[in-house]
């Protein structure tokens, strides 16, 4: 809570609770008692105040539940107060998490208590199944509840009835209030006006915007530089509690998950992402859950919104990072690498822990050294005209033998003739020609950031290794147009280079396996023991635009696959790949710069070995 809300809550307490002059006030009692509380018997008595936000305008109703309940106590001669229960700040759909609610069924328990007053239904629950519940459980301890606004007390039995109906009433009537508030929100946000919560490193001006504090703005830029200079999310959060730093609750004691929540915020570079979490109602409101919003509710970016702490550029460079550190990607800022000339050229090199990048990325890439030249094939005289006759598919005879990579949404693998043929170590390259649609491998060190281990010795044999692939497996589906629900396999041919060599595979020759209880699903026939293609629990399909031919064009398979008038510079298939940069290059915040600011804020904790 901020000092601003503290003080005014403050002062609303100190108004209401000061002392009135008997002299100047006369009090007039009922003339007929309201025949459901027995007034004439010694009860012990608990007060149960409720408001449901912590918003100050509210503490005037909270603190004048409790004064008039104290006040109605004290004119009974017959009542003895035990203590006034609230919860300030607490929604009444639940009862977990309201401590004076759960502090008054414990007192219950112990015997402590025989009459409960409270204002309405609605103020000691929201919901019928938890209301009833609870009255039940009175009911057991021969302790009564009063609830003055709907004159009902719950151990007069002709009240049962009463008692459900006016429950459901409240219950319903907080649906309805969450679902004007959705409606609310939503007139806001689509008229240019989000919801900008408290925030560290932030305060409020008149207009509700959030504009930098200068008292804390230092400790969310520190977390981004540290970030981004080369600290864990937990280096970050133990350094913060060295320093005695404390969280917008309150708290010095930092978590890692405390620290990767504002790394995440996009309101730390001006932005703001509107409805980030949605709640799901439920016929039952204790089964109410909130979401994260993966595009089930409509949400809107603000740019510039307010002031920013770090730079846009810093903030987008923090993302990627996390993004491949999920996949156990190092904290360096992922790069795309592009093969500038030579048999490679166009292909981009796939890092296997970095999960950042998009298909306009490596598509960018590519184009920076790759321009689309059709190859236009002419007859010579006398020769032959192919333009009717096709290059059979080996896929419809026996492919046993030709090289090939196995690609699902969890892991790729290369076939036993791919690692006989290239005869390589146990380390390669994966690399993909986003705008040619293939793949291609080459053989590289173990020591190589790009390294991918594609065979494992077995008996002193190259046996396949499946190489995991969550990192980078969803671009290169969305690249080549695939069902994420299929498993493929595409044939490649292979390149030597002297003593080098490289594979590529193609996406003309893919092939694609169905998972058999689908395929026996969607056909709705019994064809057991007549599959024909079966690979274990899959079924082989053939592309629908193979219909009507039995391979490729001739002179298609013969523009793909003539390399005879390359030069042997052209030829070559280990040339080093070339940094590029991703759309436009980010401009992040110089590596000195970060060094310094860093230095300065943990002073004599700073340690260069310790990231």
């Amino acid at each position: 809570m901020n000092s601003r809300s503290f003080q005014q809550k403050e002062r609303i307490r100190r108004r209401i609770r000061s002392a009135v002059d008997p002299e100047k006030q006369q009090y007039f009692p009922e003339t007929e008692n309201n025949g459901y509380v027995k007034s004439d018997a010694f009860q012990r008595v608990g007060i149960y105040a409720r408001v449901s936000t912590d918003d100050p305008a509210q503490t005037s109703s909270f603190e004048l539940q409790q004064t008039y309940y104290e006040d109605m106590v004290a004119r009974n001669p017959k009542w003895e107060l035990v203590k006034i229960y609230s919860d300030e700040g607490k929604s009444g759909t639940t009862t977990q998490h309201r401590e004076g609610f759960l502090e008054m069924m414990q007192d219950v328990n112990a015997g402590k208590l025989d009459l409960i007053i409270v204002k309405s239904i609605s103020r000691l629950a929201r919901n019928v199944v938890d209301f009833l519940s609870t009255i039940r459980k009175l009911h057991e301890k021969k302790v009564g509840v009063y609830f003055e606004s709907e004159g009902i007390y719950s151990l007069n039995d002709t009240n049962h009835m009463a008692l459900s109906f006016q429950a459901t009433v409240a219950e319903e009537e907080s649906r309805l209030k969450s679902r004007s508030m959705e409606t609310s929100l939503r007139m806001r946000l689509d008229h240019g006006l989000p919801l900008t919560p408290e925030l560290l490193g932030f305060q409020k001006d008149e207009n509700g915007k959030l504009c930098i504090d200068p008292q804390t703005a230092n400790i969310p830029k520190l977390m981004f530089y540290m970030y981004l200079y080369g600290y864990s999310t937990e280096q970050i959060a133990h350094y913060l509690t060295l320093l005695g730093k404390r969280t917008y609750l309150g708290n010095i004691r930092w978590t890692a998950n405390g620290v990767a929540r504002t790394l995440r915020n996009e309101r730390y570079c001006g932005d703001v992402l509107t409805r980030k979490r949605f709640k799901i109602f439920a016929p039952d409101v204790n089964e109410q859950k909130t979401f994260k919003n993966r595009g089930e509710k409509p949400q809107s970016y603000y740019t510039d919104e307010h002031e920013a702490i770090i730079s846009h550029d810093d903030f987008l460079a923090v993302q990627r990072i996390m993004n491949n550190a999920k996949f156990g990607g190092t904290s360096l800022l992922p790069d795309l690498k592009v093969i500038p000339q030579g048999l490679l050229k166009g292909f981009v090199i796939v890092h296997p822990k970095w999960g950042s990048f998009t298909k306009e990325d490596y598509i960018n890439a590519c184009q920076s050294v790759w321009i689309d030249e059709n190859t236009e094939i002419t007859a010579q005289a006398g020769s032959f005209d192919m333009r009717n006759f096709e290059v059979i598919d080996h896929k419809l005879f026996s492919e046993q033998l030709v090289p090939a990579v196995s690609v699902s949404t969890k892991n790729i693998s290369f076939n036993t003739s791919c690692i006989h043929a290239m005869n390589i170590a146990e380390h390669i390259e994966l690399l993909i020609h986003p705008i040619r649609k293939m793949l291609a491998i080459r053989p590289t060190d173990k020591d190589n950031r790009y390294a991918m281990q594609w065979t494992r010795l077995c008996s002193g044999t190259s046996v396949k290794r499946y190489i995991s692939c969550k990192a980078f497996i969803p671009v290169i589906y969305e690249i080549f147009g695939w069902n994420t629900d299929y498993r493929y396999k595409m044939y490649g041919c292979i390149y030597r280079d002297g003593e080098s060599a490289a594979c590529v595979f193609s996406d003309t020759d893919t092939g694609v396996y169905i998972r058999k209880e689908a395929f026996l699903s969607q056909s709705g026939i019994d064809v057991t023991g007549k599959l024909l293609g079966c690979m274990s629990c899959y079924v082989r399909a053939l592309p629908e635009n193979t219909q009507g031919h039995f391979g490729t064009s001739y002179y298609r398979e013969l523009s793909e696959h003539q390399l005879t008038a390359l030069t042997s510079e052209q030829w070559q298939t280990q040339i080093e790949g070339r940094l590029c940069s991703v759309n436009n290059q980010l401009n992040i915040t110089p590596y000195e710069e970060l060094r310094a600011f860093i230095q300065q804020q943990l002073g004599e904790l700073f340690e260069e070995d310790k990231r």
